[in-house]
Order: structure tokens, then C-alpha cells, then sequence
């Protein structure tokens, strides 16, 4: 296995949060209603670990390094780590698994829709994430795993009509998937590595210089 320490390193920050939350929770340390507060931070963490997987391949083709494309499989299986647990939390604190209480909700307040597809996509990315998928479907894996960009559009659709209120740090959110989305665009993906070459040429010239 490749960077064993980096995959242990990611392993561990990503695993770290929800052990953490549920200790904050135990030790009644989350305010009145943590059950809320868990839901919430599962939510977050779950369009967090979005924006950094979409990340993993700007940043592979800025630097050179594979390292992170070594980790994006595993950060995708936490994005749905989070998800799972972010619907779990919600069905067990919000709703108290009453299920007759689902259908109102989901009338009151029709963002729970967007999510339930967020989670499905995400569901369907992670089950077709192993090689044997790749296999399978062949050329039709890398457009069935295109939907993580409706996945992401989806996911902040959710977190805007949550927090209608506070804009702000939506809108950072926001910000960073567009410029992965940009980032995504043929004409800038080709001259991404120009960029890392020219950086090698004007180390050169300082060297020679």
C-alpha cells in the first residue's frame, strides 16, 4: 500500500470528529438539545468532506504529488460515513423513529427532500467506489461518478435553506465549490500543469541565475 502514514493520518483526522461530538454529547457539553447539534455537525462535516474530496485532484495536478489521489476513495467513503450518520441522528433525535412524523416533516420542510437525494447519490458513489465496480461498468463508472458534482449542488441547496438567516458562511462554502467546479473546466484543467511548469522553469532560472 502507498503512503501508508498519510492513508493512517487521513484515516484518523476523519474518524476523530464524530467520536469527539458523541463525547461532547455524553458529558452534556453541546447545549440543550445535542441531538440537534449532532445532526447539524454531521451535516457540515459531511459537505466539508465533499469539498476536500473534490479537492484531491486540483491539488494532485498543482503539485505533482499522488498522494492525494491515494486518499480520495477513502474521503469519499467518510463523505458517506458522515451522511449515514447525519440521517441516523436525524431519525433518531428529530424524529424519535416516528415514522408518521416523517411525512409532515417532510411537507414542512421540503430541504429534507434535497438531502434524501444527496444521501442516495452518495449512497450509489460508495457502493460503485471499488475496483471490481470500475471494472463492471467500465467507461460508464466515471459518468456515474459525476454525480458527485449534483451531489454538491445538492448538499449546499440543503445547507442554504437551513441557514436562509446567515448567508455568510454558506457563501464560503459556496465559493470553494465553485472554484473546484472551475477548477473541473477543460480549458483551466489544461493549464493547470503549465502552472507547475512554469514554477519548475523559474526554479531553474534561479538555480542558473
Amino acid at each position: 500500500m502507498r503512503f501508508p502514514y498519510w492513508r493512517i493520518g487521513v484515516f484518523i483526522a476523519a474518524a476523530i470528529w464524530p467520536l469527539l461530538w458523541l463525547y461532547q454529547a455524553l458529558e452534556d457539553s453541546l447545549g440543550p438539545d445535542p441531538g440537534k447539534v449532532l445532526v447539524d455537525r454531521l451535516g457540515l462535516g459531511t459537505l466539508i468532506l465533499l469539498l476536500i474530496t473534490l479537492s484531491m485532484t486540483p491539488l494532485q495536478k498543482l503539485t505533482g504529488w499522488a498522494g492525494w489521489i491515494a486518499v480520495r476513495r477513502q474521503l469519499g467513503l467518510w463523505c458517506f460515513a458522515y451522511v449515514a450518520l447525519h440521517l441516523g441522528s436525524y431519525l433518531a433525535f428529530i424524529l424519535g423513529f416516528d415514522w408518521s412524523q416523517l411525512a409532515i416533516e417532510l411537507r414542512k420542510r421540503p430541504y429534507i427532500i434535497v438531502g434524501a437525494l444527496g444521501f442516495l447519490g452518495l449512497l450509489a458513489l460508495a457502493v460503485t467506489s471499488n475496483r471490481s465496480s470500475q471494472r463492471r461498468l467500465g467507461v460508464r463508472w466515471k459518468k456515474l461518478h459525476r454525480l458527485v458534482y449534483v451531489i454538491l449542488g445538492l448538499g449546499l441547496l440543503h445547507m442554504l435553506w437551513i441557514v436562509r438567516a446567515d448567508l455568510e458562511e454558506w457563501a464560503i462554502y459556496a465559493f470553494i465549490g465553485g472554484v473546484l467546479m472551475v477548477l473541473r473546466i477543460p480549458l483551466v484543467v489544461r493549464r493547470i500543469p503549465r502552472l507547475k511548469a512554469g514554477k519548475a522553469i523559474c526554479k531553474k532560472s534561479e538555480i542558473n541565475g
